[in-house]
């Protein structure tokens, strides 16, 4: 799989629709250049880290792994700067800019901290503005042909966050409770050494 059809699949979100067997080598190749990333190349640290906080409040560490467990900001990261054009990078930014903005509004202090009712506040209301805007374009949806209206900032960033999750070992295996299993039938297969053989 070459390196720009992973980033291809992320972006769309369809990494799950692949077969058990690619979708296997898909995790592998995406944990691979996740791997080759040192340190966040479009992140800043505390960026990073507010994203971090926030990937963390969407899918928290109960019973089983948390987003930042899976690495989902350095996801997140790779998808900035590998994937995203400048426009959408652009507005991405901005966004988490503005989650400090209303954070310093409300409680005179960075998102990063505050305390966890205060940053629950702040995505209660990020999360309230998507829902009103997801269902103003449903209402209003796009004549034909017309590209359909920019994602805000809390929709691409939970987005994000689940497609990082659900595409990770721990993600796929212990909340999908994914199982592996074939993706072809081989119904002429010569049995393996030392097994037996139906008479």
């Amino acid at each position: 799989m070459q390196r720009r059809e992973v980033l291809r699949i992320l972006a769309t979100g369809t990494a799950l629709q692949l077969a058990p067997a690619k979708l296997l080598v898909f995790a592998r190749e995406v944990r691979t250049l996740m791997a080759s990333q040192a340190a966040p190349r479009t992140l800043n640290a505390h960026q990073a880290a507010t994203v971090a906080t926030i990937a963390e409040l969407i899918l928290p560490r109960t019973d089983t792994p948390g987003a930042t467990d899976v690495g989902a900001t350095a996801f997140i990261d790779l998808i900035l700067t590998e994937w995203y054009n400048d426009a959408d990078r652009s507005r991405f930014l901005s966004g988490l800019a503005d989650v400090d903005a209303r954070s310093q509004r409300l409680f005179g202090k960075n998102f990063v901290d505050c305390t966890a009712l205060q940053q629950s506040e702040i995505l209660t209301d990020l999360g309230a503005q998507m829902m009103e805007e997801e269902e103003r374009l449903r209402d209003q949806p796009p004549a034909f042909g017309e590209p359909p209206a920019d994602l805000n900032f809390y929709s691409m960033l939970r987005r994000l966050v689940l497609t990082a999750y659900y595409t990770s070992e721990a993600g796929a295996t212990q909340e999908l409770h994914f199982e592996m299993i074939p993706d072809r039938y081989e119904g002429c297969a010569a049995p393996e050494e030392g097994g037996t053989t139906a008479k």
